[in-house]
């Protein structure tokens, strides 16, 4: 009878223990492979992590959201593979059906999802820190104050007038939380990409540095938007350089003003003191008037020879410009421009 008794109460443990083993099991295969993310979702989740956040932020974050379903398993998980403690910063992909191992795997692991970075029509320094930092998460305020830093400037081989050079727009890709230092580390690498020996030597056979060439371009930009016309207006740039006389670039006086709104320049805006003031001074101004477009660079490594030395905009407002190789001619293009504005009623 006793070792019956004993029999039963030991096949009874074994029982009860197999069903625990088995109970667990499955609710470890359950935690660890079961989808707990975007259950019901056919869309995947773009999760921001910010610098210094914690592992409660980020549960905050997930299931504050709707992101995941059981906040038990996940934090079960993120325990068990050493996750809480070892939360990385960035911006993440979670697809729909996730499980928490996957999720987990992924947080921990850093991988980011690159963003990107699209700056354009900039045309002061403020206005580059916020287009470049827009879908960032830094502020634009760093990144400015880099932008404002001499020393920090000139590491970089520029000055506070021609830093804007060094800036080429374009699209790119860079981390969420790339910092406002890297990110500087990163245009100044792009900037190297796009002067290629083979663009440094057309530079040098025209008689300009990568600098100078910004310069020049920002002005023929700001002068047509048209880039089939660009290198055309380029040429009569590098005509009054070769024969040293003044550039007379109406867009040179708006940013000698800091009124971008001015629609169209009197003789008035002429007597501006300033190194950007192109009638009063010959030659380039000290650095770029905006942040030139790639078309721009080109167009001045690739102007037209010819023996323009004047233009003024179309009286029909198309955008493109009447070009003269004397001042007579000049004048007859701009009178009719001039009675166009009047007509239009634009002073």
């Amino acid at each position: 009878m006793l070792e019956d008794k004993k029999t039963k109460i030991y096949l009874i443990f074994i029982i009860t223990f197999s069903v625990l083993l088995s109970t667990l099991s499955f609710y470890f295969y359950q935690a660890f492979y079961s989808p707990n993310a975007l259950i019901d979702k056919e869309e995947p989740y773009i999760l921001k992590i910010p610098s210094n956040a914690t592992f409660q932020m980020v549960v905050d974050s997930l299931y504050g959201k709707g992101v995941i379903n059981d906040l038990i398993s996940f934090s079960f998980v993120s325990k068990a593979l050493n996750y809480q403690e070892s939360v990385k910063s960035g911006l993440y992909t979670i697809p729909p059906k996730t499980n928490n191992l996957n999720l987990v795997r992924l947080l921990r692991s850093g991988n980011q999802t690159p963003v990107r970075i699209t700056f354009n029509n900039v045309r002061t320094k403020e206005d580059l820190a916020e287009k470049i930092t827009r879908n960032l998460e830094i502020s634009p305020d760093p990144f400015l104050d880099l932008l404002m830093d001499s020393i920090n400037i000139r590491k970089f081989g520029f000055e506070e007038e021609t830093i804007m050079a060094m800036f080429i727009p374009n699209t790119y890709e860079v981390w969420w939380n790339i910092s406002a230092e890297n990110l500087f580390d990163r245009m100044y690498k792009e900037y190297g990409n796009f002067w290629t020996e083979a663009r440094k030597e057309k530079a040098r056979l025209i008689g300009l540095s990568p600098h100078e060439v910004s310069t020049l371009a920002s002005i023929v930009q700001a002068e047509t938007v048209k880039a089939d016309e660009q290198p055309k207006v380029a040429g009569v740039y590098m005509n009054r350089l070769r024969i040293k006389m003044p550039l007379q670039a109406d867009p040179t006086l708006v940013f000698a003003a800091g009124d971008f709104s001015i629609k169209r320049v009197l003789n008035i805006h002429k007597e501006i003191e300033s190194p950007y003031n192109t009638y009063k001074y010959a030659g380039l101004p000290p650095g770029p008037i905006n942040l030139p477009e790639i078309s721009a660079l080109e167009a001045v490594l690739n102007f037209e020879d010819h023996r323009y030395l004047y233009f003024c905009a179309k009286d029909d407002f198309s955008g493109y410009h009447a070009f003269a190789t004397n001042l007579n001619q000049h004048m007859i293009n701009a009178r009719k421009y001039q009675a166009a504005l009047n007509k239009a009623k634009i002073y």
